[in-house]
């Protein structure tokens, strides 16, 4: 009987062995599960884009503040979640089925998590409290709400909590009329600690201090609302004297085309100092979502060029996830390094090096044709690299080539 055992109890820790073993599998790599994919990517398809075979897709964002850091606030990209809090799954908090569209499919605390670090929230009045909810004409229904916009605030609050040196905006779709409500929910959920305070936005343009500044007075939520009254009765910014921002929905994703909203002045004005962009459709489908995310390069740079040369500071998004590979987490990193320290990528951003002093890449005044590996994922297409600054990657200015640079995001292919 001893020779069995000793067997088994063999299998037993070879198995176990295995499940510890780290798993390695790299974008656009086939897999059966998620084991087999490695840290920040998921197993799954995009049946929409032909490809209905698991392979590895990415769902995690690098923060370019830990690689690039101490920039003002306004020098970064950052992800957005469109509608944040209608989450496919859902369950009704009204005892009515709901009856309304979807927009992304995880919780608001794994968003923060994987990296977003921009919230839509649309609130209203309900059931004498404000809500979230997705509806029309500026009424909530019980088969449309979500639920209590304070329980949503209080992820916002426990991540903040237990990550001191994050950032992050919310961006309010304001169809509250009760006097004081949204004050009384951002008290309630604790938030007001971490208040950025409207007396010290700047305002005409003007730049914003460096993320350093904003963590150190704790000043690491900044609230934006579509109603301008707010600014007076509860002081809480007015979106459109801040940002600007493209046509959300279908406007917003046609090719080649980045018309302005309507609330918000011209891409190209001087007047705000960030800049919104949204891509994604009127109707969200879940399942066209990893091809629709695929097509994000494209518009991130006809925005750029209707934008008078600037970077979108916020990208908002449906279904976050989906993607056909690197996603709209990929198209983040080669903003950001673009912008930041003159390199394709943001993870090969070097601290304190000249521009376009890059890892892994080769001279910085190089144009060619070329392919690069970066962590398993292959890049093609051509590059024209040129610098004209001595500076390190913390002070690098974005480049005036900038437009030519982003063109590789339009010969992105993931082997």
């Amino acid at each position: 009987m001893a020779a069995p055992l000793v067997a088994s109890a063999v299998f037993v820790w070879l198995y176990i062995a295995l499940l510890l073993i780290p798993c390695s599998g790299q974008v656009g790599d086939s897999c059966s599960s998620e084991r087999d994919c490695g840290t920040g990517l998921y197993c799954g398809n995009c049946a929409a884009a032909g490809r209905t075979k698991p392979f590895c897709i990415r769902d995690l964002a690098i923060q370019p503040t830990t690689i690039v850091k101490g920039l003002p606030f306004d020098r970064y990209s950052w992800l957005v979640t469109h509608n944040s809090f209608s989450i496919l799954g859902e369950p009704s908090r009204t005892g009515v089925e709901r009856v309304t569209f979807y927009n992304q499919e995880d919780s608001v605390t794994n968003q923060l998590m994987n990296g977003v670090r921009g919230l839509m929230l649309d609130m209203y009045d309900f059931n004498d409290d404000v809500w979230l909810c997705h509806s029309l004409q500026g009424q909530c229904y019980n088969f449309t709400a979500f639920g209590p916009a304070v329980d949503t605030l209080k992820e916002v609050e426990a991540f903040l909590s237990k990550k001191p040196t994050e950032i992050v905006t919310i961006f309010i779709e304001d169809y509250v009329r009760s006097p004081m409500g949204l004050s009384k929910i951002f008290t309630a959920a604790d938030l007001m600690k971490y208040w950025y305070p409207i007396s010290e936005m700047p305002t005409n343009g003007k730049g914003w201090p460096s993320v350093t500044d904003m963590v150190a007075k704790n000043h690491r939520l900044l609230v934006f609302t579509s109603d301008a009254s707010k600014e007076a009765s509860e002081g809480i910014a007015y979106q459109w004297s801040y940002l600007l921002e493209n046509e959300s929905g279908d406007p917003g994703i046609v090719p080649g085309s980045c018309p302005n909203r309507k609330e918000s002045q011209p891409l190209d004005s001087r007047s705000a100092s960030l800049f919104l962009q949204n891509y994604f459709p009127t109707i969200p489908v879940q399942n066209e979502a990893c091809k629709e995310n695929s097509g994000l390069p494209q518009m991130v740079q006809a925005c750029y060029k209707a934008a008078g040369n600037r970077i979108p500071n916020f990208i908002a998004v449906n279904f976050y996830m989906r993607s056909d590979g690197g996603g709209v987490f990929d198209v983040q990193d080669r903003i950001n390094g673009l912008a930041l320290c003159g390199c394709n990528t943001i993870s090969t951003c070097q601290t304190g090096a000249p521009t376009g002093s890059c890892q892994d890449m080769g001279a910085p005044n190089q144009t060619s044709s070329t392919s690069s590996s970066l962590n398993g994922n292959v890049y093609s297409g051509t590059i024209e690299f040129k610098t004209h600054s001595t500076g390190s990657a913390s002070n690098a200015p974005i480049q005036d080539n900038f437009v030519l640079l982003l063109s590789l995001l339009l010969t992105l292919k993931l082997l």
